[in-house]
């Protein structure tokens, strides 16, 4: 008789502990990880629902154990993740050839910046005053406009998630610099007009070493720094940031996409071609080849890993090449020209093709005008 007591108080409690609200403080009822929160107080018109709300409970506090293991395997959709979100389902998806863009971008670089200065000296000077913006200032206007929002739907269209925040302090970073060019460069090729010549510095130069008094030599100095160096500096290093980075989310696993069209193939020559000018004109030789052998380590790196370049990647990546061996035959062209040697001195000697056009074939053209 007393064991049946101890089963019946046994059952007593375990229905006790069952029921939500009891032997919990405050109406709590916990069930391993998940806490039930007892419902607001509620009006007396309700309480006639109680006795179906208790059932409902029941039932939900047995299906708990379930659905709270469920929750803590499969992530919940309702919560967004921390980062944002990411396309992770397509780090390795393939990229098709980006003609229209790859297109685009090799002809306004051709026609709105190596255009700049043949289209400033071409056209009647009548037109375009020297006082007055001139016809390269409009080209490099709408180079400094075009050429990010090219950068930005390359960017766009990368199958693998970049760094955003670091893209577009680039692309900020790159308008800044190539604006501050725009002026600086204005500015250095209207003297030409004037006699000015590219392949003598500041200082050496017949207009401007007799100019009085002689603080304006230094103003021209500090504009011949805007326009060679600082703005060269951030215009060129975003520039080659964009590029490499996007060329980080050009690897596939499937070798079958490592080839490049027929179309890709006929860009490659005018794209290398301009990359050349690029880093000659631009003095920009260091940053070029750090960033070229950046792009070499990755592509050993990832090749480790089983993944090869798209086609994509494929034609950035010999479009540097072929753009190292013209810079190395275009030295090699040059390297006994003793007055290119005087402007470019030490270790790293790459004349500017405006500098040798100035020099050489300025003078080849006043030769035959004589005749």
């Amino acid at each position: 008789m007393q064991k049946l007591k101890i089963v019946a108080l046994n059952s007593a409690l375990f229905t006790l502990l069952k029921r939500p609200g009891g032997a919990s403080p405050q109406g709590r009822v916990r069930d391993g990880d998940s806490l039930v929160l007892p419902c607001p107080a509620r009006s007396p018109a309700l309480s006639s629902r109680s006795s179906q709300s208790q059932g409902s409970a029941v039932l939900a506090w047995g299906g708990s154990s379930a659905s709270s293991q469920s929750c803590s395997r499969a992530p919940c959709p309702s919560v967004p993740s921390r980062h944002g979100a990411g396309k992770a389902e397509d780090t390795f998806k393939t990229s098709p050839f980006h003609l229209d863009l790859w297109f685009y971008f090799t002809l306004q670089n051709w026609v709105l910046d190596f255009g700049r200065p043949i289209a400033m000296i071409i056209l009647p000077l009548e037109w375009f005053p020297l006082n007055k913006p001139s016809a390269g200032d409009y080209f490099h206007m709408a180079y400094n406009v075009i050429t990010p929002f090219l950068l930005l739907k390359l960017i766009e269209r990368s199958p693998k998630t970049l760094p955003r925040s670091m893209v577009y302090v680039s692309i900020i970073t790159f308008v800044m610099g190539a604006s501050i060019h725009l002026v600086g460069d204005s500015v250095n090729h209207r003297l030409i007009f004037s006699g000015y010549q590219h392949h003598l510095s500041v200082r050496e130069n017949p207009i401007i070493r007799n100019l009085k008094p002689e603080t304006l030599i230094d103003s021209f100095e500090l504009l011949y720094y805007y326009d060679e160096y600082l703005g060269h500096s951030m215009w060129y290093i975003p520039f080659f940031l964009i590029l490499f980075i996007y060329f980080t989310g050009c690897f596939t696993p499937a070798a079958g996409q490592g080839r490049m069209p027929l179309a890709a193939l006929l860009l490659v020559g005018p794209s290398s071609l301009y990359y050349w000018y690029l880093v000659t004109e631009g003095q920009i030789f260091i940053l070029y080849i750090f960033t070229f052998f950046a792009m070499m380590a990755l592509v050993m790196h990832q090749r480790r890993k089983g993944l090869v370049l798209d086609s994509n990647g494929l034609f950035l990546f010999l479009s540097f090449i072929i753009t190292l061996l013209l810079i190395a035959a275009w030295v090699g062209w040059l390297w006994n020209d003793k007055i290119l040697r005087k402007k470019y001195p030490g270790v790293i000697y790459i004349p500017e093709p405006w500098a040798f056009y100035t020099l050489h074939m300025n003078n080849l053209h006043a030769a035959k005008g004589a005749f």
